[in-house]
C-alpha cells in the first residue's frame, strides 16, 4: 500500500462508537447530555463501575443511578504510541488511563487537555464530554481546574 492509499484509508476509517448495552444504557444516555452516572447499590450504598446486574460488593439486585461529581485522580496510566485502529492514527500518542473518581469507583478513559509528558499519577482531574456523535458523547478526563 502507498503513502497516499495508507492517507486515504486513515481519512476514510471511522472511530468505533461505543454501543450501549442493557447494564449500561443509563450511563450513555447521561454521558450523552453530558452529565456522569454510575451505579450505587441502595443496599450497601456503594457505587461501582462498570455496570451490571448486581451490585460487586454485595451482590443485591436493588440499584439506582446517582450522578456523581466527576471528579477524581489518576490511579495508573500509559501512553499509546502505536496505532490500533486506523481512525486513531491522527491522535498517536494518547492517554489511557485509571481514573478513580472521588466516589471511589475507578473507570478506563482517555486523558486529554494536558503534554502528554505532564500526566502524572495522582493528578486531580475532572470530567469533559467528546461528542463523537450527534448520538454519543464519551466521558474522557482533563486536569481539574482549580
Amino acid at each position: 500500500m502507498s503513502t497516499s492509499e495508507s492517507a486515504a484509508t486513515v481519512r476514510a476509517a471511522k472511530k468505533p462508537v461505543p454501543a450501549a448495552s442493557p447494564e449500561s444504557a443509563p450511563f450513555w444516555k447521561a454521558a450523552k447530555e453530558h452529565r456522569l452516572l454510575i451505579p450505587r447499590c441502595r443496599r450497601c450504598q456503594k457505587f461501582w463501575f462498570p455496570p451490571s446486574r448486581l451490585c460487586p460488593h454485595c451482590l443485591s439486585d436493588d440499584a439506582g443511578w446517582e450522578t456523581v461529581s466527576g471528579r477524581g485522580k489518576i490511579y495508573s496510566f500509559v501512553v499509546f504510541h502505536r496505532v490500533y485502529h486506523p481512525a486513531f492514527a491522527g491522535e498517536v500518542p494518547y492517554v489511557v488511563a485509571i481514573v478513580e473518581l472521588e466516589e471511589g469507583p475507578r473507570m478506563l478513559t482517555n486523558i486529554v487537555g494536558v503534554p502528554i509528558d505532564q500526566v502524572r499519577c495522582n493528578m486531580p482531574v475532572e470530567v469533559v464530554f467528546d461528542d463523537v456523535s450527534s448520538e454519543v458523547a464519551v466521558p474522557k478526563f482533563t486536569p481539574r481546574s482549580k
